[in-house]
C-alpha cells in the first residue's frame, strides 16, 4: 500500500503541521502530534474548514 500524503514541496510540511494545529486550536479541537485517528468527522472537518477559510481570507487580502 502506498500512502497518497506526500507533499509536493517537502520543506512546507512544518508549516502546513503548524497552520493545522494553530486552525484546530481557534475551534478548540484538541490535535496531538502524530495519529489523530481517534477525532469525530465534525472535529476533523471543523479544523479542515477553519484552515479553508483562512486561506481564502489571506488570498482575499492579497488581492487588495
Amino acid at each position: 500500500m502506498t500512502s497518497n500524503n506526500r507533499h509536493v514541496v517537502p520543506e512546507a510540511a512544518n508549516g502546513l503541521e503548524k497552520f493545522k494545529m494553530e486552525s484546530a486550536s481557534e475551534v478548540g479541537v484538541n490535535l496531538k502530534q502524530g495519529y489523530n485517528g481517534d477525532l469525530t468527522s465534525r472535529e476533523a472537518g471543523s479544523v479542515g474548514g477553519q484552515m479553508v477559510k483562512k486561506m481564502i481570507k489571506s488570498y482575499e487580502e492579497g488581492l487588495k
